[in-house]
């Protein structure tokens, strides 16, 4: 299941960029979605980073300080992403558990269905078929356990460090790529969390 590259507004809130931060964002999303295109279009091993760098207009210097790796091109909101999840958690509604919000933010985010779109529909099968890109992706998702535990333990009033939410975060991000393997992944994400929401022993016939 991919990570989804999203067309989010800005937030109005958030502190205005400077003409430098504009430049140097504008500058990000031409090589990322001059990627994109192309990896659409070909297939992402058969484009090169020259390519992609000459399509976006700059150079392979530039390409390379905004994104270190040829992987980082597809999955280009790892900041925006980490918010949503743990906003998910901070903003859940009222009498929601832990484990319920985040499962609904891994259907919602990591097992969308793209509603008939076309571009959605391709993007996934992008991820889906390289597995260079499935690896990296469930990387990137894998680097967000430690900022999920704490938010985890300080909505749960519990210590920091404390190893059931690392773990939580854990299990809560590793699911949806366990689930893909499943006929029905949605169903499988759901039942994954039920585990986390009732416990193994609600779950098993096990005496």
């Amino acid at each position: 299941m991919p990570i989804t590259r999203t067309d989010t507004a800005p937030d109005p809130s958030s502190t205005p960029m400077g003409r430098r931060e504009r430049k140097k964002a504008a500058t990000r999303q031409a090589i990322a979605d001059a990627a994109l295109r192309l990896f659409l279009e070909r297939g992402y091993d058969d484009v090169g980073i020259r390519e992609i760098a000459d399509a976006a207009d700059v150079s392979t210097t530039t390409l390379f300080k905004h994104f270190p790796v040829k992987e980082a091109l597809v999955f280009d909101e790892d900041a925006e992403q980490e918010a949503r999840l743990l906003a998910a958690v901070r903003e859940r509604p009222g009498g929601q558990s832990i484990p319920a919000a985040l499962r609904e933010h891994a259907l919602a985010t990591r097992l969308a269905s793209g509603d008939g779109d076309s571009r959605f529909a391709a993007f996934t099968e992008l991820v889906n078929g390289t597995p260079a890109l499935l690896d990296y992706g469930q990387k990137m998702w894998l680097r967000h356990t430690a900022a999920l535990a704490r938010v985890i333990a300080e909505e749960s009033g519990l210590a920091a460090d404390d190893p059931a939410c690392t773990a939580l975060a854990r299990f809560a991000l590793e699911a949806p790529r366990a689930a893909a393997v499943h006929d029905d992944p949605r169903a499988a994400v759901t039942r994954a969390f039920d585990l986390l929401e009732h416990g193994w022993s609600t779950l098993s016939p096990e005496v």
